[in-house]
């Protein structure tokens, strides 16, 4: 099974896994990346993260001090997720200056959610950095 398009609370997914006796996957995506930019493995046992990136994207992760996270947090690195990529789009039809917000100055996609980086890659998504209005 696969759990995607808004966050699903660590303890459902954990008892999706045992009531359907099968695994249960997290993806992350935005349409600005086309869909999928990550997936859970379904041999991970832990849950409450979406994987790492698929090989379609490159991830980075920025600071962003006005909200307290920095690459060099402790124990895992915090930040706004940055991603490069074929998939990732290229612009928005006909408004140059949107897209000029969605990237940084070195070309890379701002998605606005601020993630932790586990040790083996797969991050956690915790905050955003834009502020809108999404229901939950």
């Amino acid at each position: 099974m696969v759990s995607a398009s808004a966050p699903i609370d660590k303890q459902v997914l954990d008892f999706f896994k045992v009531c359907f006796c099968c695994p249960v996957v997290e993806g992350y995506g935005l349409t600005e990346t086309s869909g999928g930019a990550s997936i859970s493995w379904p041999e991970d046992p832990l849950s409450g993260h979406v994987g790492g990136p698929l090989p379609c994207c490159k991830w980075r992760v920025r600071d962003v001090p006005e909200m307290q996270y920095t690459v060099n947090d402790k124990p895992y690195p915090r930040g706004e997720l940055q991603m490069k990529g074929s998939t990732v789009f290229s612009g928005y039809f006909k408004r140059p200056d949107k897209t000029a917000e969605a990237f940084d100055s070195e070309g890379w996609f701002c998605t606005g959610d601020v993630v932790m980086v586990y040790p083996n890659g797969s991050v956690r998504i915790i905050d955003r950095s834009k502020n809108i209005f999404k229901l939950s």
